[in-house]
């Protein structure tokens, strides 16, 4: 599953490519369309995928292991709808990370992770990586 060069772009639905950087702004592209256009940073903020993690008991989760636990437990657990009431997403958040932390972790953030995973996976970015290749790296 690889995660770099996507973004989750403030104020703009979606998530989008990184195509190149300017020193106002970024040139991202449309990861259904492929149109690319340029987002100024005084106007938006930019998220990468492979920066934002999931408050556990412990520490954080990568968003990348989250949704390799969605995917392995897909089949068992069905994935909710993101807008399904607050106590079907954290019975769901409890199987696929068990100790996520119920006090940080919002029902924002929960809609938020099932949208985003919808959204790559029916596009074909949620593949698991070979173990040769992850190795490699």
């Amino acid at each position: 599953m690889n995660l770099k060069n996507i973004l989750a772009v403030s104020g703009l639905p979606g998530l989008y490519k990184l195509n190149a950087t300017k020193s106002n702004g970024l040139l991202v592209s449309d990861l259904d369309s492929g149109k690319t256009r340029f987002c100024s940073v005084r106007q938006h903020q930019f998220t990468p995928m492979e920066t934002v993690a999931i408050y556990t008991d412990d520490d954080t989760i990568e968003i990348s292991k989250v949704f390799q636990s969605m995917l392995d437990h897909a089949v068992d657990y069905p994935i909710p709808s993101p807008n399904d009431d607050h106590t079907t997403l954290q019975k769901y958040f409890s199987v696929i990370i068990p100790d996520y932390d119920r006090d940080k972790v919002f029902h924002s953030d929960m809609k938020k992770v099932i949208k985003w995973f919808n959204f790559l996976n029916s596009r074909g970015y949620l593949t698991a990586e070979s173990e040769g290749k992850s190795e490699e790296e």
